[in-house]
């Protein structure tokens, strides 16, 4: 199941913690390893691209349209996420797993958590647009989550976002919503955010 995604993998300290990166629509497995390691110099970075091309960008779930989800290639990508990521904790035995992941790469990552709570020890969620109630399979207690944010974003409106947060605290996880005053780019502050929010484990 390792081999189940186009990938880029950075090694890591043998031991240490993995950092899993998802990309945004168009985006591929390259778009966030250098991030990824400069968050966590330690950490093995994994990237995989999205299997689903939407007029040729790659994403990782199906949909009709903007906000309007594919529920049924949802649950598909859902399912094949998290063997990937428990074959990859299987086969390296980390100290921890951790996720970041931007507006697409947000969904299906934020997705991921909601089937499998015990999965990540912790995640970075950028831009998330999550439009429904999610169904989390168990508990996040314990689980440290950061959002990030645009109080302008058009296609993450800042409703969805309080309620995701609402969602998420109330399936006990630690939350923290960073937010810039621009729209869905991701800007320096997040950069900043996600630093402090990984630090402490990626020293």
């Amino acid at each position: 199941m390792t081999e189940s995604y186009i990938e880029k993998v950075l090694p890591g300290k043998p031991g240490g913690p993995i950092l899993f990166t998802f990309h945004g629509t168009g985006g591929d497995e390259n778009q966030f390893p250098a991030l990824g390691r400069d968050l966590m110099p330690e950490a093995t970075v994994i990237s995989p691209r999205g299997d689903v091309s939407e007029h040729g960008a790659a994403r990782f779930f199906r949909r009709a349209a903007e906000g309007v989800y594919d529920m049924d290639d949802l649950a598909r990508a859902t399912a094949k996420m998290k063997a990937y990521v428990e074959a990859h904790v299987a086969a390296a035995k980390p100290s921890a797993a951790y996720g970041i992941g931007y507006s697409n790469g947000a969904n299906i990552l934020a997705s991921t958590i909601f089937a499998a709570p015990d999965l990540f020890d912790a995640v970075v969620l950028m831009h998330p647009l999550i439009p429904f109630q999610p169904d989390i399979r168990g508990d996040l207690k314990g689980r440290r989550i950061l959002m990030t944010a645009g109080r302008q974003d058009p296609i993450c409106p800042p409703l969805y976002t309080h309620r995701l947060e609402a969602w998420l605290r109330d399936a006990g996880a630690d939350v923290i919503v960073e937010w810039h005053p621009g729209a869905h780019e991701v800007r320096p502050n997040e950069i900043e955010a996600a630093r402090r929010f990984l630090q402490p484990v990626g020293a």
